[in-house]
């Protein structure tokens, strides 16, 4: 019995507020009383104080229902506060989602709790329920076969409310996208009467707005030492490894007995990389406006300088077919046309693999397939939700194939690294940034999930935690188990999945969509698409390269593309910097602390390293990186 005096908190957006009436529960560990409808949350926080004549004991959860009128408006709810008998000071109930309809909401305190932590199952009915209506809220849909699932719904409107942009976000986004569409438009219908006759007609269409490395692309792109430096720190750093042997479809014809030495001093040297784009052979390629275009699976062979400069050595841009002569290869000794026509075919195979497999699959997909796996099998309760809450059909044979492919150490940058032979490799910024990013994101897991599980048996013991991972491997990975992903594990195990879901929402995901104005600006540099076959001699012209490249046309919308996904985005929170206060308790915040100033930390050594550097690397620089995937 006693006054309380209840605080709630509205999101800080423009139309985050709603006329409606809200009634509110206290529900405490004796009872609970029902504080009425006095509540209208237009405004950014409001209190309460109300006398409640019952003996409520430990509060446990807050409950909330918006009463619509004529007209129902949504209310995004950040938190309530309750202070009073019992409360110890002032307790937080956090929500941080849009309250819709009139059903009831349950808000527990911020503390988490596993289900060992609840002997008396005063938790257990909302922990129940609240999955219940998530699994109807969140359903797996499908798309082709071969391919992991996604969320059900085909257009933004039938994502949930809380999954879609925020409004500052979504109106940038709009607003962005018709500029675009509008820009090449107007720019669009002289690009069928233009065309592009030299090279540096490119130049047309290279943006105003340029980063000083797409300027510096421009400047360089036809040099060996740039186009090896993109395998190591540019936007598709994912295909290149260390030699272990001569790749089998590395046909050498006679009269290339010193190229093979060369090679073999360079493998037994340890300095010999490769990037095979196999994954492309056999793809059905586009046909755009009645006109085929052409794909590639090209091999290139590369050697490490002492100095860090990785250097192209021969390309291979077709696998040997059986009966046929074997496919001609290219050198840096051949004409420079040819040896720059070569180089470019590996740019465009490397542009679509960056985009499917680099970006979309590993990036995009995989984030869905977390996220919807988290909210159809974690309570908002549970510990492990507050840290991970977060053409012509050519182009699905190509996600298949890397789908069939992807394995659980490939998205762990410790095992992936290792197994490329890339750890210790100076010249790797890339993979020396994405193990320090590792490093602070497992260290934040381990002493956040520390606090919850003492032991390897009270992870087994956590049906919701087996349950999540079983979800994501077995049903959104499609049976994913064979491919190295968990099902059931230990402790420093759920650590290590817990990391690799963070990294591949955050680091890992910048890692592979900051760098497209840098690279892809300069249109040769990374085609999106070839309208020649690639060359099967030496007599090339700069003619020959032009016509294979993508004509003005679809160079601008490839610029477009680029322009408006490839921006810094106005409106972006920084990784760990979240204003959501999931956590109460003096313990995870020292934790969440401690993680922010090892961020810190980070992004001011890499600033400080990038200052001497001829090419800075800064997409994993934690300022950069984005708490989420958002685009």
């Amino acid at each position: 019995m006693g006054k309380y005096t209840v605080r709630v908190a509205t999101g800080d957006l423009f139309l985050a507020g709603s006329p409606n009436q809200v009634q509110l529960w206290l529900v405490g560990e004796h009872g609970e009383a029902d504080l009425g409808k006095h509540l209208r949350p237009r405004l950014r926080s409001g209190a309460l104080g109300i006398d409640v004549p019952l003996h409520l004991g430990r509060l446990l959860m807050v409950k909330l229902r918006k009463h619509n009128g004529l007209l129902s408006v949504d209310w995004f709810c950040k938190w309530i506060s309750v202070q009073g008998p019992g409360t110890q000071g002032e307790v937080f109930f956090p929500c941080y989602r849009w309250v819709q309809g009139h059903r009831i909401i349950c808000l527990p305190k911020g503390t988490a709790r596993t289900l060992s932590d609840d002997p008396q199952n005063l938790f257990k009915k909302y922990r129940e329920q609240e999955l219940e209506e998530r699994k109807k809220v969140y359903r797996w849909g499908s798309w082709k076969d071969g391919l992991i699932l996604p969320i059900a719904g085909n257009r933004q409107p039938d994502l949930p409310r809380d999954e879609r942009f925020l409004e500052d976000k979504d109106l940038d986004f709009s607003v962005s996208l018709a500029k675009a569409l509008k820009d090449m438009a107007i720019k669009g219908t002289l690009d069928f009467i233009n065309c592009v006759k030299r090279l540096e007609d490119f130049k047309k269409i290279f943006p105003r707005g340029k980063t000083a490395l797409a300027e510096r692309v421009h400047d360089s792109w036809k040099k060996d030492a740039l186009f090896g430096y993109q395998f190591l720190n540019g936007a598709n750093p994912m295909l290149l490894r260390r030699s272990s042997r001569l790749p089998a479809r590395l046909v050498l014809p006679p009269g290339m007995e010193d190229l093979k030495t060369q090679l073999e001093k360079e493998l037994q040297a340890g300095s010999l990389f490769e990037v095979d784009f196999s994954l492309l052979d056999g793809v059905k390629p586009n046909v755009i406006i009645f006109k085929p275009q052409y794909v590639a699976a090209p091999l290139v062979m590369l050697k490490l300088q002492p100095d860090g400069r990785l250097l192209p050595m021969v390309i291979q841009l077709q696998p040997p077919r059986y009966g046929c002569p074997p496919p001609p290869l290219f050198l840096p000794s051949d004409p420079p046309m040819a040896w720059l026509l070569a180089k470019t075919w590996v740019r465009s195979s490397d542009f679509q693999l960056h985009q499917l497999q680099s970006h979309l699959l590993k990036g995009h997909l995989i984030a869905e397939v977390i996220a919807v796996a988290t909210m159809r099998s974690l309570p908002s309760l549970h510990p492990i939700y507050k840290v991970v809450s977060t053409g012509s059909g050519g182009h699905v044979d190509i996600l298949q194939r890397a789908t069939a492919c992807l394995t659980y150490r490939s998205l762990c940058p410790p095992d992936d690294l290792a197994d490329r032979g890339l750890l210790g490799v100076k010249s790797s910024l890339y993979g020396q940034d994405a193990i320090r990013l590792w490093g602070i994101i497992s260290r934040y897991v381990e002493g956040m999930v520390g606090l919850f599980y003492k032991s390897d048996q009270a992870v087994k013991d956590d049906l919701e935690l087996q349950a999540w991972c079983r979800e994501m491997t077995e049903t959104g990975l499609q049976m994913a188990q064979d491919r190295g992903f968990p099902i059931s594990e230990s402790r420093a195990q759920r650590c290590h999945f817990v990391t690799m879901c963070i990294f591949t929402c955050t680091g890992q995901h910048a890692s592979n969509h900051l760098g497209q104005l840098d690279w892809y600006s300069w249109i040769p540099n990374g085609p999106c698409t070839m309208r020649k076959p690639p060359p099967i001699s030496n007599d090339v012209t700069e003619k020959d390269i032009v016509d294979s490249l993508p004509n003005l046309h679809q160079a601008h919308m490839q610029k477009t593309v680029t322009d408006f996904l490839g921006r810094r985005q106005p409106v972006m929170v920084a990784l760990g910097q979240h204003e959501e206060k999931y956590f109460s308790g003096p313990e995870p915040q020292a934790v969440l602390r401690q993680f922010r100033e090892e961020l810190a930390a980070m992004d001011k050594e890499i600033e400080v390293r990038n200052a001497v550097l001829d090419l800075p690397y800064e997409y994993l620089r934690p300022s950069m990186v984005e708490n989420s995937v958002t685009i």
